[in-house]
């Protein structure tokens, strides 16, 4: 492998979207230039998407249509431009964060300029409660269920190599068919989100007191998240001097908010809407314990963020979230959709804070810089394997 790379990004969710997908994305970009290699991003968004990057070098828009219910991803209109823009580049290895329209233009690529290429699999987007929350059409939605996983492999077995998240995203793939992969974890950032951000202010918006303990999430609202499994825990912690607070926009919000106000919980939780990249350390610097409840993840990035800014976290013991979460050292792991254990795990966090000391070590393992040292090495590997 050559001292310095030119690597090609593909991806059909960027800017203005600001979920797990795109925080890798830009922070492996940052790091992989900062140590001497060219990166160019090639991926599908619109009018704001161009207008975020004008001014930021090779980095390439691809006009693209948003799902309605789905606006991270953008399906690419015309994403054989993308082509064009890459013309004067000699890309040595080109990576496909999505496995979309741009994802599938990027294996073409690879094919016809015989590049190496790697698939990232950030998504779980085979979950059922992501199929049936996104896809109205019933016919559609019965192909997605026979067809997504089988898609998957037709995919991702067409790469030199494929980068898992996290250990068990690893053996999930391995136990579908799919071959040559590589355990690449995304990064946290520990310049933005560490132990001396002060969110007093933010805290004291949140609660209005000092005597409150405060409890927070941070993503996506929709179906595959299970925030019911957290609301339901508030409702059984209601007598407590315990707020909840909920961070993020998405399609189920209606949903949870109607949820919230019928089970009479509106003084205990607290929609806070979208966080600006700006104002996001300080709420969890805000917060006591961070709460995920979700079944989704394929590696919890917010939990990590959670966790470098010093906070502990409970989270639903399966896939990344079982990996990240070490009882009694950086949080609690509860039975998944289980309210009363979450309840019960939050309680134990709370009124025992001083056994968790283990959050800062956890995230410092997940460093830029340690991360992309692993992606380098996935990359190698890749680049050696590779039949060109």
């Amino acid at each position: 492998m050559p001292e310095s790379l030119s690597i090609a990004f593909y991806t059909d969710t960027f800017l203005p979207a600001v979920d797990g997908v795109v925080t890798s994305i830009l922070n492996f970009r940052q790091e992989l230039m900062h140590r001497g290699n060219d990166v160019y991003i090639l991926a599908s968004g619109d009018s704001k998407t161009k207008a975020m990057v004008k001014n930021q070098k090779n980095i390439f828009v691809v006009r693209g249509m948003k799902f309605k219910n789905y606006p991270q991803y953008n399906l690419a209109l015309f994403p054989f431009s993308s082509a064009l823009k890459l013309r004067k580049a000699k890309v040595d290895l080109v990576h496909a964060h999505t496995p979309f329209t741009m994802g599938i233009y990027a294996l073409l690529q690879s094919r016809i300029n015989s590049i190496p290429i790697t698939g990232s699999f950030h998504t779980l987007f085979t979950d059922s409660a992501v199929i049936n929350e996104y896809i109205a059409d019933k016919r559609l939605r019965k192909i997605a269920f026979k067809y997504s996983w089988p898609y998957i492999k037709f995919f991702y077995n067409r790469c030199d190599g494929v980068i898992a998240p996290s250990e068990s995203i690893r053996a999930l793939l391995a136990s579908k068919g799919i071959s040559n992969l590589h355990t690449v974890p995304n990064s946290v950032d520990l310049k933005r989100f560490n132990t001396k951000v002060d969110g007093s202010r933010v805290r004291e918006q949140l609660t209005g007191n000092k005597r409150d303990k405060v409890v927070m999430y941070v993503g996506r609202l929709s179906k595959e998240k299970h925030l019911e499994t957290l609301i339901k825990a508030a409702s059984t912690l209601k007598d407590k001097n315990i707020k909840f607070v909920i961070c993020g926009t998405g399609p189920a919000g209606p949903h949870y908010h109607e949820m919230v106000r019928r089970m009479h919980l509106n003084e205990k939780v607290k929609f806070a809407g979208f966080i600006s990249d700006e104002l996001l350390p300080k709420y969890y610097a805000a917060c006591d314990l961070f709460c995920i409840p979700s079944t989704f993840e394929t590696q919890g990035i917010v939990s990590l963020e959670a966790m470098a800014t010093g906070k502990p976290v409970v989270g639903a013991d399966y896939l990344a979230l079982s990996e990240l979460i070490s009882n009694g050292h950086n949080g609690e792991k509860f039975r998944p959709d289980s309210a009363n254990d979450c309840a019960r795990k939050i309680e134990k966090v709370l009124y025992n804070e001083d056994s968790y000391k283990g959050m800062v070590e956890t995230a410092k393992k997940y460093s830029i810089e340690k991360t992309t040292d692993d992606l380098l090495d996935a990359y190698k590997a890749v680049m050696d394997d590779a039949s060109f």
